[in-house]
């Protein structure tokens, strides 16, 4: 169940909050007069995205022109109501009939006219045609949503992982520097060297350049999150979720061995659709062929009459159009509307036969992602029990500054292929519960 809640705060600061609630907190929105903070879940960003993405936004206004193209096809076939007014002024012509002279009149009328279309073949496909046209705008709609959510998650994710890499990389910084201190405690006594103290200064300021551009990776994550949400730069994010409770959030051996039905994808889905329009053009082609029949009614009011007036105020009849020779013209578009037809079967097959393919290499990227993260996981905690053996042997003086320094490059490498295959099976999963269209 959602709702939104919306809480008033007299302050002269806080304006408004807006708490959107999917069974826990999920969203908090605080305005203030500097700028607007979102505290956002994974699933409440997705839902922000798509309420403001422009692009989101845009296809929600294409379904809505897709209905309007609908009606607007479906009145041609309704009742036409047409009015005109005239006036016709002879500045005093006459002529002689019979010897009298007759004189011409200004003259003005009134017409209305009635017309109905009784049969049209093109009318009937032209509707069918703009019904299809707006399947495809509806399903257009799904597909956008399902790419936003996707690119949303994608973002979230990156943004987690660089400050899980930044509190890695300040984590060590501050054990080093401690590390440091104790060394140079030591030199300055005698008990160690100064190029003990050099070594581990070098890693120091490896450290630090960690640091440093972990801090830019974080920005730039969550510039990209902001574009995504559809929110301006000044906005202020918190991201209420943990890589470990996303992470938990997913099955991802079910994933591996859910069922992959090809008519629920949304790719395949606009393609079918397409296939049926190409169907309806040619169809269109053939009932350019046939006769159109509409009947008409048609109203005269003489407001200003001639002298000699014989029409009537009342007609009604009906036209037929009858097409029977184009030169080969109408034969040539069935033709081509038949061709054209062929290719987007063609189309049809070859993604059919991708998405296959894709299917296949989803399921096994995300295999191989598990794996790898299990492993990575495994090792992050023996590279972490080696450093911190080999450190206290190194504050005892058992090993040199060289050994220090090698276990733990190799415990900082551990964690940032941790990091990397974390990210990785994020992604991978992300993949393909957008190619089952779970997403």
């Amino acid at each position: 169940m959602t709702f939104i809640k919306k809480i008033k705060i007299h302050n002269n600061m806080i304006k408004y909050t807006r708490i959107l609630l999917t069974g826990t907190l999920a969203l908090i929105t605080i305005s203030t007069s500097a700028q607007e903070k979102l505290s956002l879940s994974l699933d409440s960003a997705q839902y922000y995205a798509i309420e403001y993405n422009k692009k989101v936004v845009n296809a929600g206004l294409a379904v809505n022109e897709a209905n309007k193209a609908l009606w607007e096809t479906i009145a041609q076939g309704l009742p036409q109501l047409d009015a005109t007014l005239d006036y016709s002024n002879y500045f005093g012509s006459s002529v002689t009939f019979q010897g009298m002279d007759i004189t011409f009149d200004p003259t003005s009328n009134l017409n209305v006219t009635a017309s109905q279309l009784i049969f049209s073949g093109s009318y009937i496909v032209g509707i069918q045609t703009a019904k299809l046209y707006k399947e495809m705008s509806e399903t257009n709609e799904q597909k956008s949503i399902q790419d936003i959510k996707s690119e949303v998650s994608t973002a979230y994710f990156h943004a987690l992982v660089a400050e899980k890499s930044y509190d890695i990389a300040l984590k060590n910084l501050e054990n080093l520097n401690s590390l440091y201190n104790k060394t140079q405690t030591m030199v300055n006594v005698g008990i160690a060297e100064q190029t003990d103290a050099d070594q581990v200064s070098v890693q120091v300021n490896m450290l630090e350049n960690a640091v440093r551009a972990a801090e830019r990776q974080i920005e730039n994550a969550y510039n990209m999150l902001k574009l995504q949400l559809g929110v301006t730069a000044d906005y202020e994010i918190k991201l209420l979720d943990s890589l470990g409770g996303i992470i938990n959030k997913y099955d991802f051996q079910s994933s591996i061995v859910s069922p992959f039905n090809i008519a629920d994808n949304l790719d395949y889905q606009l393609m079918q659709v397409q296939e049926e329009v190409s169907e309806k053009q040619v169809n269109m082609r053939k009932a350019a062929c046939l006769p159109t029949i509409s009947g008409f009614y048609n109203y005269t009011e003489k407001i200003r009459k001639p002298v000699l007036d014989f029409s009537p105020k009342h007609v009604i009849g009906a036209n037929v159009s009858i097409p029977i020779f184009a030169g080969g013209m109408r034969k040539a578009q069935v033709d081509q509307a038949k061709i054209q037809l062929k290719t987007v079967r063609n189309e049809k097959e070859l993604l059919t036969e991708q998405l296959q393919i894709q299917e296949k290499q989803l399921r096994y990227n995300l295999k191989n992602a598990v794996e790898q993260y299990e492993n990575q996981l495994k090792n992050v905690e023996v590279a972490e029990r080696v450093y911190n053996s080999n450190r206290q042997k190194y504050e005892q003086g058992m090993i040199s500054s060289l050994d220090l320094t090698t276990s733990h490059n190799n415990y900082l490498e551990a964690e940032n292929t941790y990091i990397s295959s974390l990210l990785q099976l994020l992604k991978a999963q992300i993949a393909l519960e957008k190619l089952l269209n779970e997403l």
